[in-house]
């Protein structure tokens, strides 16, 4: 992995890279304060604590029929280089937890309060390892950039409703596969 850094800053370097920024993100072991790999596996308490936020939530939700997908199920982070999968999850995250702590506005806080904290522990340590240059605007790559797109725009396009259902929906796939594959870096992709 090191070696691939060190040619893609030499050709950098000799201008050979000229079409555009080349991102310069270590992987989320290297990055100094991105401390994610003991997300790989929440502990059971926090698995039960989500289980039964998200059975209310669903239930606060039956009648919700929404067209639209937020996180449409063909999204995978393995789909983007390593670099990209921490910047769509910090997205992907910030809005969920923009989603819920509305939620928790209403009957629901208690229930949502255990979950709440460990989704903001866990955002807190993804921050550290997003690539500062991803935060600078829509300059990220292809299928990043379509990604962070929607979930910018789609929440100004859609019910209040249809956003809380498609976020609990959302929640499960959220906390295993991509919280996963970004805590694994490389070995995602």
């Amino acid at each position: 992995m090191a070696a691939a850094w060190f040619l893609v800053l030499m050709a950098w370097g000799l201008g050979l890279a000229g079409g555009g920024p080349v991102p310069t993100f270590n992987p989320p072991s290297m990055e100094k304060g991105c401390d994610i790999g003991k997300f790989k596996h929440l502990p059971p308490t926090e698995w039960k604590a989500f289980k039964t936020a998200k059975d209310a939530l669903e239930n606060s939700l039956k009648n919700q029929s929404c067209s639209s997908c937020l996180f449409p199920r063909h999204w995978k982070l393995t789909q983007l280089q390593v670099w990209e999968c921490p910047v769509a999850m910090e997205a992907e995250l910030a809005l969920t937890l923009k989603v819920l702590e509305t939620m928790a506005a209403s009957s629901l806080g208690d229930i949502l309060d255990q979950p709440l904290h460990t989704l903001r522990h866990i955002h807190a340590k993804l921050q550290a390892c997003v690539p500062a240059q991803s935060t600078a605007g829509p300059r990220a790559p292809g299928q990043l950039q379509r990604w962070l797109h929607q979930l910018q725009e789609t929440p100004n396009k859609v019910s209040q409703d249809c956003l809380e259902a498609t976020v609990t929906f959302n929640l499960f796939r959220l906390l295993t596969r991509d919280l996963n594959c970004v805590a694994r870096g490389d070995l995602c992709v």
